[in-house]
């Protein structure tokens, strides 16, 4: 299996990125699901390799565009199972995706994103671009998320409780959890005191 998978990255030789836009007209650069699946493809299928979703993790939450409209956000990780032509298989692998979705469809892109970060990682592919270190660019600011965004978050039932430490940790990383907002009953409450409370709860009532 090793030895397929060698070839199959031996093979690929590069995936260069290509100036995209998105909706709102800015250019970037970026190798696509698309085209990272149709140069993978047939050279998986030429040495006899498989790659298998075998367990989805998702969250979801609630997110507003630039624009003002109501999106759905979700988060997957993926396990899967890269299979060999004999049907012996390497360690089970995991990447992560996220997307945002008007409709129904982000849990798919999420996972289209996780199963394109698994081939560009996984198959250590290059994009023969130039070195970034020439360049030399100053950081700005990092935009800081709003306390008030968190609480749908918090209060949704299958928010994990790792997920709510996370929070918790990034509310005193930006010194928020003072911070009032209107809990899930409609009163006023900090941001940390609820965090706090809604992982007590869940704990209490066996939530992992």
């Amino acid at each position: 299996m090793h030895l397929a998978w060698l070839r199959v990255r031996r093979d690929v030789r590069a995936i260069a990125k290509r100036e995209q836009y998105n909706a709102s007209g800015t250019r970037y650069n970026f190798r696509g699901v698309d085209t990272t699946i149709n140069t993978f493809a047939p050279v998986t299928l030429r040495h006899g390799v498989s790659v298998l979703p075998v367990t989805v993790q998702t969250q979801y939450g609630d997110a507003v565009s630039k624009g003002g409209s109501k999106m759905r956000e979700c988060r997957v990780v993926v396990t899967w199972q890269v299979i060999g032509p004999m049907g012996d298989s390497l360690p089970l692998l995991q990447s992560a995706g996220e997307a945002l979705d008007s409709q129904d469809k982000g849990t798919a892109k999420a996972q289209s994103v996780a199963f394109r970060v698994l081939l560009l990682t996984g198959g250590m592919t290059p994009t023969h671009d130039p070195d970034p270190e020439q360049q030399t660019l100053e950081r700005g600011d990092t935009p800081v998320r709003p306390a008030a965004s968190y609480v749908d978050e918090i209060t949704h039932p299958d928010t994990s409780a790792g997920r709510l430490r996370q929070i918790h940790y990034e509310l005193r990383s930006t010194r928020q959890l003072g911070a009032l907002v209107t809990n899930e009953v409609g009163e006023e409450e900090s941001i940390g005191d609820l965090v706090v409370r809604i992982g007590k709860e869940r704990a209490a009532g066996g939530a992992s």
